[in-house]
């Protein structure tokens, strides 16, 4: 394959070298103008396929070294002999205890709120 896509690329390097000559010696020649527009575009197809050719080359090269783990995403990293918990963040679920306390404080306002009179009258000396 790599022969034929030289000469593919000698062939259409040529043709369009030709046509660019043709067209600037009659820039205003309609027919000269779609030659040149058309080994152009052949010249593009040629580029694109070795292009191609050029990446699974690369692909296939790279296959056959493992690919380094990044530090940022190394097993290791933060872990130490001090660190009992294997360097995990704590969940956020023990994070967050504010909410366990404001629930508990509810609480002791509806007992208070229990033991207030129901007819809607302040118990005399506090507040409620």
């Amino acid at each position: 394959m790599p022969d034929e896509i030289k000469e593919r690329l000698q062939k259409s390097s040529e043709t369009c070298v030709q046509s660019y000559e043709a067209w600037r010696k009659d820039e205003k020649s309609l027919p000269a103008r779609e030659s040149l527009q058309e080994a152009i575009h052949e010249l593009r197809k040629v580029a694109s396929r070795l292009e191609i050719e050029l990446a699974i080359s690369e692909r296939d090269q790279m296959a056959q070294k493992p690919i380094p783990i990044p530090p940022h995403r190394n097993a290791n990293k933060g872990r130490n002999k001090d660190n009992r918990d294997g360097g995990k963040k704590p969940s956020k679920k023990s994070d967050s205890k504010k909410p366990d306390a404001k629930k508990s404080d509810d609480k002791k306002a509806e007992s208070a709120n229990d033991k207030a009179p129901k007819d809607g009258k302040k118990a005399a000396g506090g507040e409620n």
